[in-house]
């Protein structure tokens, strides 16, 4: 199959997808095997929020968003460019996926796809509906895709590489299982935000985005702040208040009264606002509903400390910080060239 012909199938795919990421759910009439598919998808829609209560409509309707405004002509061709991935010896390669966010493995497996390799999926139980449906549609837009196309709920064999997410502990597990294979391992990190002070407030509501997008379940949601010696949050509180509905979220709200109840029995130092709390913390990873901070007084020290912290880093998002900081509210808008812990997948494709 030539480079083009699976670049138009993920586009028409695009498309596809681009009916559903609203909540208002329109069948278009130009999109192809739309008799065939479009039903049934609204159905796995449904499956996959009655399945996981974290993948809310809401939540659902982002990540088909993002994934539709990524999967265009243009955009997968700007991606490919520097690549020579056009003539390419078809490998099988086991991709083993995280289920904290809709969809959340699908970089990888249009990665393996449109490098020409053939994949086999295992995916996390808590996000098994959406993937293989949409693998039938690439299969009916692309007929050349049948035979590439597999899933498992088995013990992964008969694979030539592997791309693997979990945490830290199954990460090591990978590591001596995937030994003799070429292989991407991928943990756990976390993504932080550096305010200096000079953030509008339309940069705090933006980074409230950032935060409990995905009620913060994702390696690139904000989990941490660093903020100026004596900063005062009230600008703060202010900004994401009009996130406050998410506590109507029985999920999200029992984690937020767990959280609290388990620093007000341990005297911790906290502020709070109803729905959120922010506590001071080294720790990069913070529980649901809850936000850690650090205070530094030399942005040049944080710079370097944050250097020494890389591995355990996803995103920085920051104004005027960092080169190649994150703006405030774009964690969640990945574009396809930026890599999950900055490892070039296609390259790393491209090379087995």
């Amino acid at each position: 199959m030539k480079l083009q012909e699976r670049i138009n199938a993920f586009v028409k795919l695009g498309d596809f997808l681009r009916q559903f990421s609203n909540e208002d759910i329109q069948k278009e009439d130009n999109v192809e095997h739309n008799d065939t598919f479009f039903d049934g998808f609204k159905h796995q829609l449904k499956l996959a929020k009655e399945h996981n209560g974290w993948f809310t409509e809401e939540n659902i309707q982002f990540a088909l968003k993002s994934w539709s405004d990524a999967l265009t002509s243009n955009n997968l061709n700007t991606w490919l460019k520097p690549y020579n991935i056009e003539n390419v010896n078809p490998k099988q390669v086991a991709i083993i996926m995280a289920g904290n966010i809709p969809l959340v493995g699908f970089h990888d497996f249009l990665s393996v796809l449109i490098s020409g390799h053939k994949v086999l999926v295992k995916q996390s139980s808590n996000d098994k509906h959406l993937l293989p449906y949409l693998a039938k549609y690439l299969e009916y837009v692309e007929p050349q895709f049948k035979g590439n196309i597999s899933f498992t709920e088995a013990k992964i064999e008969n694979f030539d590489a592997v791309i693997a997410t979990g945490s830290n502990n199954t990460a090591r597990y990978f590591e001596y299982y995937f030994k003799g294979k070429p292989s991407i391992i991928r943990n756990n990190r976390n993504s932080i935000a550096v305010i200096t002070g000079i953030e509008t407030k339309d940069d705090l509501i933006n980074l409230s985005d950032d935060i409990f997008r995905y009620y913060g379940l994702g390696c690139r949601n904000v989990s941490k702040l660093f903020v100026p010696k004596g900063y005062k949050f009230d600008a703060f509180f202010e900004a994401i208040y009009h996130w406050h509905p998410i506590v109507e979220k029985a999920k999200y709200a029992n984690n937020y009264d767990y959280n609290k109840a388990v620093y007000l029995m341990s005297e911790f130092d906290m502020l709070e606002n109803g729905f959120f709390m922010i506590k001071e913390d080294q720790s990069f990873a913070s529980p649901i509903a809850t936000l850690f901070y650090e205070q530094y007084e030399d942005l040049s020290k944080l710079k370097e400390y944050l250097k020494s912290k890389k591995e355990q880093i996803q995103c920085i998002v920051s104004k005027g910080f960092l080169e190649n900081e994150i703006a405030f509210g774009e964690t969640q808008k990945p574009e396809l060239w930026d890599y999950a812990d900055d490892v070039d997948s296609i390259e790393f494709l491209s090379a087995i």
